[in-house]
């Protein structure tokens, strides 16, 4: 039982390989070998392509199963790509040759690679990320209280100013009040004004302009206080309104931590771990093809390379021989041609027949002049 496994995934990672199984039956332990660790390499790259897909995918879709969808997809793309490149590269007796061929793969692997490889450093490198992303939504979350802050400003601080007026007027009656209670008094007392003491005229002109004074601060009190109970609900009402603004923008700037967010977080921290994970998954993605450019022309290379040519020189036989029948065939008919050509009754009878054709069409012609005369 443990043999037929083994045996069912060697078949599997020759299948990988993109090699002829049949060819490769007969070959040796080796070079099956060989193909078995290019077909695994394969793979194994297929895999990390879909694991790598997949995490990318839920970052933007938030949904294990259109991501697991979409990284099946990719995975199949990229094993199938892989698989078809791999069994397309001949062995060649020139290295420089071999080199050129694959050198469209190894482009196309540095850019998987680095497709591959960003999802991968973005979850390996993710508290670091986290962490360059919680500045960057503080930073946001500070600018964009300012920025409501600044769009409500002008009428919070007009709803202020007027409120500070209103206080300041009731302040100032009040101070006025206050001097003319002074005053009175002292008038009342004889320390000051007329020096008398008692409540003479002059006593009794000043308590009423401060009996009039204290009536007008009632007036103003009142309509001042009920004005800035108004302005006092008002100015509420517009931090309301802020908060509001502020609370509303707020998931937006929680939300900035999609797959392009954490791509420029990744940018910013140091580069040489994520130049070595990138160089790491490059070199996993051109390991088949480097595998195939280093490995010796084997057996089965030999086997492949004899029925090509076999076949080829098969097709080229058969077009050579097709060309010699159509040139023979050609010649034959030129010769039969000729020789009727030269035969007499078969002269005379064709100038019969012509004179014939002639006549009736001459004779069809002056009919339709009559016709038309």
């Amino acid at each position: 039982m443990h043999q037929i496994k083994i045996t069912m995934l060697k078949q599997f990672f020759i299948l990988c390989s993109g090699a002829d199984k049949n060819l490769l039956e007969g070959c040796t332990e080796g070079e099956q070998t060989k193909y078995v660790g290019i077909g695994a390499t394969v793979f194994f790259t297929a895999v990390m392509a879909f694991i790598a897909s997949s995490y990318a995918l839920f970052t933007v879709f938030d949904n294990p199963f259109i991501a697991m969808g979409f990284g099946v997809v990719w995975g199949l793309l990229i094993f199938n790509l892989d698989r078809f490149i791999v069994s397309t590269i001949r062995k060649r007796d020139n290295f420089k040759s071999e080199f050129l061929q694959a050198s469209p793969r190894i482009i196309l692997a540095i850019i998987i690679a680095i497709v591959i490889s960003k999802p991968l450093e973005i979850k390996i490198f993710e508290k670091e990320i986290n962490t360059v992303l919680l500045k960057e939504k503080n930073a946001m979350a500070l600018n964009n209280k300012k920025e409501v802050g600044n769009y409500f400003k002008s009428d919070l601080d007009k709803n202020k100013a007027e409120t500070d007026n209103l206080k300041a007027e009731i302040v100032k009656k009040e101070k006025e009040v206050n001097s003319l209670y002074e005053t009175y008094i002292t008038e009342a007392e004889g320390t000051k004004g007329t020096m008398k003491l008692g409540k003479g005229p002059v006593f009794k002109e000043k308590i009423a302009k401060h009996n009039l004074a204290s009536s007008e601060l009632d007036s103003i009190r009142k309509t001042n206080l009920a004005k800035i109970a108004i302005n006092d609900k008002k100015a509420i009402t517009l931090q309301a309104d802020l908060d509001k603004k502020v609370s509303e923008t707020q998931p937006i700037i929680d939300g900035f931590d999609g797959l392009m967010a954490r791509i420029n977080a990744l940018n910013k921290l140091p580069l040489i771990p994520s130049l070595f994970i990138m160089l790491l998954f490059l070199a996993i993605e051109t390991s088949p093809i480097i595998a195939k450019l280093l490995s010796a022309k084997g057996e089965y290379d030999y086997k492949l390379e004899d029925l090509e040519t076999a076949l080829k020189a098969t097709l080229e036989q058969d077009k050579y021989q097709r060309t010699l029948l159509v040139k023979t065939s050609a010649s034959m008919h030129d010769k039969v041609y000729e020789d009727i050509a030269q035969d007499k009754k078969l002269y005379d009878l064709q100038r019969q027949k012509a004179t014939e054709l002639l006549e009736l069409q001459a004779h069809n012609f002056a009919e339709k002049q009559k016709q038309t005369m």
